[in-house]
C-alpha cells in the first residue's frame, strides 16, 4: 500500500493561531491565553489537529476545485454529517462516524434532512494530520490593550502571542481514498445496506474478496488534487485581524512511500540559537535506509526567501552527492504550488499507487 507522505512547516512571525481562555495571573478580567506545550524547555506554542483540520476543510469549501462538503445534522447533543463518501469527498478524505438515531423525533429528523442508517457505520480517516508544535520553545508575550472608542474609562483586555515555527506531519492512505469497505467491524462498516445500494446504483466497481466498492480512478485523482491543492493555499488561524499571519506552507516535503512511517519526521531541527535547521545527516541516513520505500521523487516546497541559506545546503549537497547517488535526479525544490502539481502528475501516471 502506497501513501503520500508528508511535512509541514509554517512560519509564524508574530503569531496567536489556537488560543484557550483567561490567562493565568493576569491582571485584567478580559484575557486570551495561547495555547502551548508546557516542558522543562520551555513553552512550545501549538496549533491542535482539530484546527488544522479545520482550516483545511474551510480552504477547500471556499476554493474552486469543485469540493464536495457533505451536510452536517445537529440533534441536542450530537452533530454528524450524512456519511455518505460516494457523494460527499470530506466524508470520503476526512471520515466519518454516525449510529441510527434512537429517538423517535431524532429518528424522523435524520429521514427528513439526510441518508437514514440502518446501523452505525464508521470510516477512520484516509488522511491523518499531526497537532502544529514549535519547533522549539520560546517565550510567550503577553500584549496589553485598551478599548477607548467611547466615553468614560478605556476598557482593558490582555492576550499572548509568539514568534515561532511550525512543525507538523500528515500522511494520506492512497489506497483508502475512495475505496469503501461493508466489513462488519469498527472503522471498517463504511457502507451499510443503504449506502451499498447507493453505490450499485452510482456504478462503483464492486471488488468482493475486498468486500468494498470503489470510485474510478478519474474521481478519485480528483479528489486527491483539490486536497493537495488546497494545502497550499490553507487559510485560517484566530487574532488575524491583530496579528495576520499567512499559515500556508512555507516549506511542504512530499513524496510517495511505501507504508504509512512516517521516515521524513527528524529532517528538520534547529541550531544553537533555536532557528530552523535542515538536518542532512538525518535526511542522509534516511535515503539511505528507506530508498526501497520511496516511490516517486522527493518533493521539497520550498520557496525562495524562506531560509534560503538551508535551502542552498540542501542543495549543495545533492549536486556534491552527500546525500547519496542517484537522489540529485529525484529530489526537486520548488514553489509548494508547483511540487503539489508535479506530485499530481505523478498520481495520475502511476495508477497502482491507488490500487
Amino acid at each position: 500500500m502506497a501513501f503520500i507522505t508528508g511535512l509541514v512547516l509554517i512560519d509564524a512571525p508574530a503569531s496567536a493561531l489556537n488560543n484557550i481562555g483567561k490567562i493565568e495571573g493576569t491582571l485584567t478580567d478580559n484575557s486570551t491565553g495561547v495555547k502551548f506545550i508546557r516542558t522543562r524547555e520551555g513553552a512550545f506554542p501549538y496549533v491542535s489537529a482539530q484546527a488544522f483540520r479545520y482550516w483545511w476543510r474551510r480552504t477547500l469549501e471556499k476554493g474552486n476545485w469543485g469540493w464536495k462538503s457533505a451536510p452536517v445534522f445537529r440533534e441536542a447533543k450530537i452533530a454528524y454529517t450524512e456519511a455518505n463518501p460516494i457523494a460527499w469527498w470530506d466524508d470520503d478524505l476526512f471520515g466519518y462516524m454516525r449510529a441510527p438515531a434512537s429517538k423517535a423525533s431524532a429518528r424522523k429528523k435524520t429521514a427528513d434532512v439526510g441518508l437514514p442508517v440502518k446501523e452505525a457505520v464508521t470510516r477512520i480517516s484516509p488522511l491523518r494530520v499531526g497537532t502544529l508544535v514549535a519547533l522549539a520553545p520560546v517565550p510567550l508575550v503577553n500584549d496589553f490593550g485598551v478599548m477607548a472608542r467611547h466615553e468614560g474609562d478605556p476598557v482593558p483586555f490582555e492576550h499572548q502571542f509568539y514568534r515561532a515555527t511550525l512543525h507538523t506531519l500528515l500522511s494520506l492512505d492512497l489506497h483508502a481514498v475512495g475505496t469503501f469497505t461493508y466489513i462488519k467491524r469498527s472503522g471498517h462498516l463504511h457502507l451499510d445496506e443503504i449506502r451499498v445500494k447507493e453505490a450499485e446504483k452510482a456504478g462503483l466497481e464492486k471488488l468482493p474478496a475486498a468486500k468494498a466498492y470503489r470510485l474510478p480512478l478519474e474521481e478519485r485523482l480528483l479528489r486527491i488534487t483539490a486536497l493537495l491543492e488546497a494545502l497550499t493555499r490553507l487559510e485560517g488561524g484566530a487574532k488575524q485581524a491583530i496579528h495576520y499571519t499567512d499559515v500556508s506552507p512555507d516549506i511542504l516535503v512530499l513524496a510517495v512511500t511505501k507504508g504509512g512511517n512516517h521516515i521524513f519526521r527528524h529532517i528538520f531541527t534547529t541550531d544553537a540559537q533555536r532557528q530552523p535547521q535542515l538536518h542532512l545527516a538525518a535526511l542522509r541516513e534516511t535515503l539511505t535506509a528507506c530508498a526501497d520505500d520511496i516511490l516517486s521523487p522527493i518533493y521539497f516546497g520550498w520557496p525562495h526567501g524562506y531560509l534560503d541559506h538551508e535551502r542552498e545546503r540542501l542543495e549543495a549537497a545533492l549536486a556534491s552527492n552527500q546525500l547519496g547517488a542517484g537522489w540529485a535526479n529525484r529530489v526537486v525544490i520548488q514553489h509548494p504550488r508547483q511540487v503539489v502539481a508535479a506530485l499530481c502528475r505523478d498520481l495520475a501516471d502511476n495508477p497502482t499507487w491507488l490500487a
